[in-house]
């Protein structure tokens, strides 16, 4: 934990609900600041809340946004998820039941000064998702894959790893990796027509560790929920390739660890909410955010079910994890569908 400075984080209602729903769950919740940032007269706390199990040994779900400032909805998104997980405590005896078992992770606001400021790049100009030290083993389309030339142009690396990016890392390897099972889920919003569900790598087309068992959680989520088929399940690179994605380097820092680690990235369709709404692109955060409030609220309970299957998947790993015989045979199901071989 890193001690406050005199400065207090202002204009920022998120970083409030976040507060606010930590109070509300209790002793079930512990809320860390790891870093802090500066904007202007201001300085903000990059946070992790942590719920559930304190077991080294229990599976544990990790849930991340607003790693780019003018995609608050992931913010929203994962916000609204725990809301609805905290108000269950006061009714729900399972809620109470699945936090005995399983150990949760929330960083919803990754990059508070993005979020204030309504950009993509954290304060010093720099595009967090690539400003790990990954280099991209493929073709990248520059500045779109990370450049660091300046930070004047969008998609800028940066020199290091900014504060950010290290806390998101830190609270990862710190409750995430060396567990028996852990899934992440970090919710961004795009220019795609379709919401998607990435899987790493965004530098390299070789296929990531994991690949059997993320082919069996995609084959359990499309059988359990025929009805929200709207996900397309995939590696990133099948889009584009990118340097310094911060989670291509965290799977490469988890070969090095016991367990089974999964990282996903949620990539919501922005071009759902602009195509019904097209005067929302003459403001620059319409272009990833829903602006009319029925869309907006349906964009918040769309994805509830997605995460509640994470949260319950993470929980009965043991029951659907594959074994090494049906692991080889969903492993070359995956590479026939994806990597063509």
């Amino acid at each position: 934990m890193t001690p406050a400075p005199a400065l207090l984080p202002s204009s920022l209602p998120e970083l409030e609900q976040l507060a606010d729903l930590a109070s509300r769950a209790g002793a079930h919740a512990e809320l860390h600041t790891l870093a802090w940032v500066e904007s202007k007269a201001d300085s903000f706390p990059v946070q992790v809340l942590r719920l559930g199990s304190r077991a080294t040994d229990a599976p544990a779900l990790g849930l991340f946004g607003g790693v780019h400032g003018v995609e608050r909805i992931g913010t929203q998104v994962v916000l609204a998820y725990l809301h609805s997980l905290v108000e269950s405590l006061r009714w729900s005896s399972l809620a109470h039941e699945l936090l005995e078992r399983v150990s949760l992770v929330f960083m919803p606001i990754v990059n508070p000064v993005g979020l204030v400021r309504a950009t993509r790049a954290n304060g010093n100009g720099v595009d967090l998702m690539r400003n790990s030290p990954v280099e991209a083993c493929g073709p990248v389309t520059w500045p779109l894959g990370g450049q660091r030339l300046t930070r004047h142009l969008p998609w800028y690396r940066g020199q290091a790893m900014e504060p950010e990016a290290r806390a998101l890392c830190a609270a990862v390897e710190r409750y995430l990796m060396g567990r028996p099972f852990s899934l992440a889920l970090d919710c961004h919003s795009g220019y795609g027509r379709q919401d998607r569900i990435w899987f790493p790598f965004a530098g390299n087309r070789e296929p990531p560790p994991n690949l059997a068992a993320i082919t069996a959680l995609r084959a359990l989520f499309l059988t359990s929920y025929p009805n929200h088929n709207y996900y397309a399940i995939e590696p990133q690179w099948l889009h584009y390739m990118t340097h310094g994605d911060l989670w291509d380097h965290l799977t490469l820092q988890a070969r090095h660890r016991p367990g089974v680690f999964i990282p996903f990235t949620l990539e919501m369709g922005s071009w759902l909410w602009v195509r019904k709404n097209p005067l929302q692109l003459l403001h620059f955060t319409g272009l990833f955010n829903p602006v009319k409030p029925h869309r907006h609220q349906r964009v918040l309970r769309r994805h509830l079910i997605l995460i509640d299957f994470l949260m319950r998947a993470t929980e009965g790993y043991r029951l659907w994890l594959p074994p090494r015989q049906q692991a080889e045979q969903l492993r070359q199901e995956a590479m026939a569908l994806w990597f063509n071989k």
